[in-house]
């Protein structure tokens, strides 16, 4: 007895894929940047950390959206992501520095759950490294309902803030802002909150807005806590639709003018595979805007591993 296979089901209508559920879409569109993220060898290497001098401020890019900040005196990280895979997910540039060639980090900022910006195996490295060189560990900020995530890690300690709270910690003056972006790690846990930080110290003020879509918010930040150095995202725009949670690169500087900051920084580009765009049109994008409006002599584009310092004044040394 023998038996016949059933032919195939026919695919849905045209118009049917776009009312598939969210969370099936969201998995085809994350094997296929798995699938792309592979494609080529790895690239950059790291370089030694540069410490500025006593009263100065530096910014250090590692990549996607990690920074270390040296400010007064203090050094933190802000979303430090230094593994090769996130999961599947495989980076397309090593970061600028090392765990191991970093100073002992005083504090950790999180701008939110999702695993390009929380990385578990990075803070417990970080967490490691800082008490192999101190004997204790970093503090870490992170927005209200994310405490969870990181609350049995080994932190020194855990504090949780929401939009416009203002927390004084080590010497700094730290503010939540907000933003226009998502904070689930998964899809279900969507009370997690999310945002960015300003930090305020030395004379300086640093913000880094994570992860959002242009809105109206840059205005009032700008009012509100006058930064003088930007860190604004430029990539993960195309298509158009990713643009309710991430900016162009000239909606980036838009946001940027908003804000009033003397610098702007760009990040969150070529360390990911996250949008459709080119890996380097982000930046051709961003200095062409940059150029447009007479402003790129205010726009700092830095590698993997370079560090702006700043003097007291808040120039560029």
């Amino acid at each position: 007895m023998s038996t016949i296979a059933a032919p195939p089901a026919a695919p849905p209508p045209r118009g049917l894929w776009k009312h598939r559920p969210f969370a099936v879409q969201k998995i085809e569109q994350l094997v296929k940047l798995v699938h792309e993220s592979h494609a080529e060898p790895l690239q950059g290497e790291p370089h030694p950390v540069e410490l500025v001098q006593p009263g100065q401020t530096g910014v250090t890019f590692i990549g996607h959206s990690s920074f270390l900040l040296q400010v007064a005196g203090k050094n933190i990280l802000v979303d430090p992501v230094f593994s090769t895979r996130l999961v599947v997910l495989r980076r397309q540039r090593r970061p600028g520095v090392t765990v191991a060639s970093l100073p002992p980090i005083d504090l950790i900022l999180l701008t939110h759950a999702h695993m390009d910006h929380l990385d578990k195996a990075s803070l417990r490295a970080v967490i490691r490294a800082t008490r192999r060189l101190t004997g204790t560990t970093p503090e870490v900020v992170v927005p209200h309902g994310v405490d969870d995530l990181v609350a049995s890690m080994g932190f020194r300690k855990v504090h949780a803030m929401q939009w416009w709270d203002y927390l004084e910690i080590q010497g700094l003056g730290l503010t939540m802002t907000p933003c226009r972006h998502w904070g689930a790690r998964m899809f279900r846990d969507t009370h997690r909150g999310y945002g960015g930080y300003c930090i305020t110290g030395g004379g300086q003020s640093i913000y880094h807005s994570g992860d959002t879509a242009y809105f109206s918010g840059f205005a009032e930040i700008g009012t509100r806590l006058k930064p003088d150095v930007a860190l604004l995202p430029i990539g993960a725009y195309f298509p158009d639709t990713y643009r309710t949670v991430h900016t162009s690169p000239e909606e980036a500087v838009r946001g940027f003018i908003d804000c009033g900051a003397r610098w702007m920084i760009p990040m969150h580009f070529g360390t990911f595979r996250l949008g459709r765009e080119p890996m380097d049109e982000p930046v051709q994008r961003l200095k062409a805007e940059a150029r447009r409006l007479g402003i790129q002599s205010r726009i700092e584009v830095l590698a993997e591993g370079a560090t702006l310092s700043l003097s007291t004044k808040g120039d560029i040394l």
